[in-house]
């Protein structure tokens, strides 16, 4: 796994991002087109808006997917990562050639259906993700399931996960984070060809360190990236603070 320490979240996730770019453009010249999956929330806020401003990317090249979603919440409100992901990324960048957003509002297993059949026809060049304070890779909380072999899966969120969403700002009070969502599997993001994961924040240190520096364990979902043979791990200073040999991981490179 490739360690990258920046001095503070805009430069990870600018760094990210380029990275990102160049898993695009790459896959585009050697294949024609490219295929990605987009991660929400405040981690990617600059890893997106560093892709957008990106040059040289046919957008009409490239099919997106994004991570999760949750079940029943309208794409009017706030915390939709639907409305994130139109807003941040897909009315930002030329028209792409397919955009497959979770639908949260509709049956879900059908939709879990739904996109496993589009996702299995496709070989994702690029996941952007990130990881959560208790350690999730999408909506895939502890103890995560790395067994199964299936795409899209309905999940319950658990209260850590929910806490953190509200400490986020995207819900005024506990009682309005949904109890589920729709998640794509730890398996199917594993089986991305690149994997850029950005992690800024002291809040995300704890789940760091148990990425990096214990064993393998779906009690920290993260933790599975060790074994993701081209995986990037973009961290600031505060997110790499309970690194015990930080010095070892900090990388100047891209």
């Amino acid at each position: 796994m490739f360690v990258s320490i920046k001095e503070d979240a805009s430069e990870a996730g600018i760094t990210a991002g380029k990275k990102a770019a160049a898993f695009i453009r790459e896959a585009i010249v050697s294949k024609g087109s490219a295929t990605i999956i987009l991660a929400t929330g405040s981690s990617q806020f600059e890893v997106l808006q560093q892709l957008t401003h990106e040059r040289g990317i046919d957008w009409n090249k490239v099919t997106m997917f994004h991570l999760d979603e949750y079940i029943g919440l309208p794409i009017s409100h706030k915390a939709s990562f639907r409305k994130y992901l139109k807003q941040r990324f897909v009315e930002k960048v030329p028209q792409l050639k397919a955009v497959n957003f979770i639908n949260g509002e509709s049956h879900a297993q059908n939709e879990c259906k739904r996109l496993e059949e589009l996702i299995r026809l496709l070989t994702v060049d690029v996941a952007l993700v990130g990881i959560g304070e208790n350690g999730h890779l999408a909506f895939n909380d502890p103890p995560a399931d790395f067994e199964t072999q299936r795409s899209f899966l309905v999940v319950n969120l658990d209260e850590a996960c929910r806490k953190q969403q509200l400490n986020e700002g995207w819900f005024n009070s506990i009682d309005e984070v949904p109890l589920t969502a729709i998640s794509m599997s730890v398996y199917q993001i594993m089986l991305s060809k690149h994997i850029v994961c950005t992690v800024p924040d002291a809040r995300k240190a704890e789940a760091v360190q148990h990425t990096l520096e214990e064993d393998v364990s779906n009690l920290w979902p993260s933790s599975i990236l060790q074994q993701h043979p081209d995986c990037y791990l973009y961290l600031d200073d505060s997110s790499a603070s309970l690194l015990k040999n930080k010095e070892s991981y900090i990388s100047w490179g891209s």
